[in-house]
């Protein structure tokens, strides 16, 4: 699969799930954001992904957030991924700082509808679509569930933030403008507008989340512009604004794009990526999934695999950890879990929506003795390898209720194992792991040095 969705582990924990980005928290100073290639517009996102879209957004922040901090800092530590930065933790101020450099957009959609003010900022009558502002203006709007133009005034006055910050920030922003539009202008290109996002960290102003993006940002070529500004070519998401405005159904948009429009879109934002960065993207066609995984494993914010052991009651916990003790001594993350299969049921759903899509591989071990649903159920809907390991308090309990594990429903491939050990290393096994091939290998030499040095000991007498 040559493009990301987006990104599924039971090893980290999600934080958030954006339209366009997840975030997932590494430890209390740091998360790691993955840039998916969902593409969003007009307040939703398309079901139609754009391949190596998020590559090329989370590189680019990565190159604009190291070329500009010496006007600010911000949250950047490291790319880890073509996709995935890991960032230090900010608390974020709920308020989109919008420079505009031209009248364009939404913006002169408004204006020619005969809107003058924008956020507190009045535009003169008389200017034309595309046409540059004197000097770039600052139209702010909230970050709610739909953003909301706000004068510096309102933003105050609603306690978004205060005064001196509003001004930082209001600073800070046409200076980050104005850098972008100087390189661009060695590159050929023209900033047209953009979006900047702030946040505290330790008590100080930073940059967060993207900066001169094309999905943040417009780009237009200067050649272009000069030859026909009304119909600038644009080299960022306005391409597929203007799709769907043009092909509406019912007054409706559109909630996929056709893979014309896909590959364009794609060619125009690794164009940009290119002309900006003066650097070759690589259109790879490695699974984007596998490239991930390899880059999570080597940066070691993941262990190459799992083993799920989910009980059906705490009181299977002793059961539980005596598995979870032999899995873990070959470096495979344990994830416990307490799920009844009869009482609440309805909660395998997101376990098996989660392990089915993890990046990693991994193994379920389902521990369950009488009328032991869970196993089956989990077989019956997993992709992964389903073992039971039934909890049996003694010989008598194991003779009566074994047969609920055994017996599984047609096309419900459970494995049923009674010893924990037993249990653990099969699970293991079968995630078939290159590096431990040769470590069972050793073990299995070992059990058969023992047997025969006991045999010449027991001979021997």
């Amino acid at each position: 699969m040559n493009y990301i969705l987006n990104l599924k582990t039971p090893q980290l924990e999600k934080i958030h799930s954006g339209k366009v980005r997840e975030s997932f928290r590494i430890d209390n100073d740091t998360r790691m954001i993955v840039a998916t290639d969902r593409i969003s517009s007009f307040d939703f996102v398309l079901k139609t992904p754009v391949p190596g879209k998020g590559a090329v957004l989370n590189k680019l922040a990565a190159y604009w957030f190291e070329n500009t901090r010496d006007i600010i800092d911000n949250h950047f530590i490291k790319l880890i991924d073509p996709n995935i930065s890991l960032v230090k933790e900010a608390t974020p101020i709920r308020v989109e700082m919008i420079v505009r450099g031209y009248l364009c957009g939404s913006a002169w959609r408004n204006y020619d509808k005969g809107k003058r003010t924008f956020s507190g900022v009045e535009i003169p009558d008389g200017m034309k679509q595309n046409e540059q502002f004197e000097n770039p203006i600052v139209t702010p709007t909230t970050k709610e569930k739909n953003d909301r133009e706000i004068s510096p005034a309102e933003l105050i006055e609603e306690g978004w933030l205060t005064a001196d910050l509003y001004v930082q920030m209001e600073k800070i922003s046409l200076k980050l403008f104005q850098r972008g539009q100087e390189i661009l202008a060695e590159r050929g290109l023209i900033l047209v507008d953009t979006k900047y996002e702030f946040g505290l960290i330790d008590n100080k102003l930073a940059l967060i989340d993207e900066i001169h993006t094309p999905d943040s940002s417009r780009f237009w070529l200067v050649d272009n512009y000069e030859t026909d500004a009304e119909n600038a070519v644009q080299m960022d998401k306005e391409y597929v604004r203007s799709y769907l405005l043009n092909n509406k159904i019912n007054n409706k948009f559109s909630k996929t794009l056709p893979e014309r429009i896909v590959q364009e879109t794609t060619k125009r934002y690794r164009d940009l990526y290119e002309m900006i960065t003066e650097e070759k993207i690589s259109a790879d066609d490695e699974n984007v999934y596998q490239r991930i995984y390899g880059n999570l494993v080597k940066h070691k914010l993941i262990k190459d695999a799992f083993v799920a052991i989910i009980m059906g009651s705490e009181s299977d916990l002793e059961h539980c950890q005596k598995i979870k003790k032999a899995v873990e001594l070959y470096k495979v993350m344990t994830d416990m879990r307490v799920i009844s299969a009869h009482k609440n049921g309805e909660d395998i759903a997101e376990i098996i929506k989660e392990y089915n899509g993890s990046i990693e591989p991994g193994a379920v071990i389902a521990i369950a003795g009488r009328s032991n649903g869970l196993g089956g159920a989990l077989a019956a809907n997993l992709t992964l390898p389903v073992f039971n390991c039934p909890p049996f308090k003694d010989k008598v309990d194991m003779m009566v209720n074994l047969n609920s594990s055994l017996m599984m429903p047609s096309n419900t491939p459970a494995a049923t194992v009674i010893d924990p050990q037993n249990a653990a290393l099969i699970a293991v096994k079968s995630l078939n792991l290159h590096r431990l091939k040769n470590v069972f290998e050793l073990e299995i030499q070992k059990m058969k040095q023992q047997l025969r040095e006991a045999d010449k000991t027991v001979r021997g007498k």
